[in-house]
């Protein structure tokens, strides 16, 4: 009798002990219960472990890339983008976000809140600077001007066109030897624009800006060549690639459709098939129809995969041809007419600084500045 007492005693006793147990620890009962399992048991673990905190619509942007070059970038200030964009280290950037806000002028991107205040044109960023970020995230911060300092500032943008080149400091021979620019120049030229401050602007944001929604700085120049001659490649893009200046290369894509030389060299159209005379002796751009005008630069597009600017054949075109390229798709037509790009350019005429052989630094200084 005394031992059965005992075990019922000792029972209860264990049976009291894990209700108080339950209400003391914790405050509730689930935690005691939870804590005399097992390490093993699945529940427990479920119990025990901490909850993730949720990424950032950057984080997750990021993890969901899987890429270790993958970078998000975070967008600042008044009109800025509500989610981060994705972009790619080892390139450059792609398709930054140009916003709108009624009666403001965007004024571009800056590495920080103090350059976007200051319009730092060092901090600005833009499609020709590579994609640098700390731990895969970056941000950007955004500046704004009033339509009338835009217009107050006359900003004058040069498009330069180059052709051939030649290591050959005296020239090269025949009727095209204007178009063979001399490497040391070229050199010369490229060393000027990457360490006297100059801005890049991407053929994007030259069409915002000739429509006076993008304000671009006072120094600006955008680097061209005409025909994507072996030369290029073999003299200049290296050039290119040592001071690292956006650059575009016009490609007649009928004759070559080589990939880009380099992260700094974008190829746009010199047509697909329009380089040659048409039945009056002048480029099948002013003898051919609309449609078909706009048929060869769709075909170009698809090749280069950009339909964006087009550079005319000998500089021929006319109001069938703006037609023609804008059927296509394209935003922007460039002549070889001397000039400058302004607020309110024709967008389908856009003119240039041709540089031709023997114009050394001087030349080009007094043209750009």
């Amino acid at each position: 009798m005394a031992s059965g007492g005992k075990r019922r005693r000792t029972r209860t006793a264990a049976v009291i002990g894990t209700v108080v147990g339950l209400v003391v620890v914790g405050g509730g009962v689930a935690a005691f219960a939870w804590a005399n399992r097992t390490p093993e048991d699945p529940v427990a673990k479920a119990q025990t472990t901490p909850l993730p905190h949720p990424l950032t619509p950057a984080q997750q942007l990021v993890a969901d890339a899987d890429d270790p070059r993958a970078c998000a970038v975070t967008f600042h200030g008044e009109g800025a983008p509500a989610e981060p964009v994705l972009q790619f280290q080892e390139g450059l950037y792609q398709g930054l976000p140009i916003p709108q806000l009624d009666g403001r002028v965007f004024a571009g991107w800056y590495a920080s809140a103090d350059a976007a205040a200051a319009f730092a044109v060092e901090a600005r960023v833009n499609g020709a600077d590579p994609v640098v970020c700390a731990q895969q995230q970056v941000d950007l911060f955004a500046a704004w001007k009033t339509p009338q300092e835009n217009a107050a500032e006359d900003v004058r943008v040069p498009i330069l066109m180059y052709h051939q080149f030649t290591a050959d400091p005296d020239g090269e021979k025949g009727w095209l030897r204007g178009n063979y620019a001399y490497i040391g120049d070229f050199d010369a030229h490229m060393d000027h624009i990457a360490t006297t401050g100059f801005y890049l602007p991407t053929w994007d944001e030259l069409s915002a800006f000739i429509d006076g929604r993008l304000s671009l700085p006072a120094r600006s120049v955008i680097i061209t060549d005409d025909d994507a001659d072996q030369s290029w490649f073999d003299l200049a893009v290296p050039v290119v690639d040592k001071y690292r200046l956006l650059s575009t290369s016009f490609m007649i894509t009928a004759y070559r459709q080589d990939p880009a030389p380099s992260v700094y060299v974008q190829r746009r159209s010199h047509t697909h098939d329009m380089h040659q005379a048409g039945e009056n002796g002048r480029g099948r751009m002013v003898n051919w129809t609309a449609d078909q005008i706009a048929a060869d630069l769709v075909t170009s597009g698809d090749v280069l995969g950009v339909r964006e600017v087009v550079a005319y054949p000998f500089g021929h075109y006319d109001d069938t041809t703006k037609q023609g390229v804008a059927q296509a798709g394209y935003e922007l037509g460039r002549t070889i007419e001397p000039g400058f790009v302004q607020i309110g350019t024709d967008r389908y005429a856009l003119p240039v600084v041709r540089i031709d052989y023997g114009m050394g630094l001087d030349a080009l200084v007094s043209r750009i500045g």
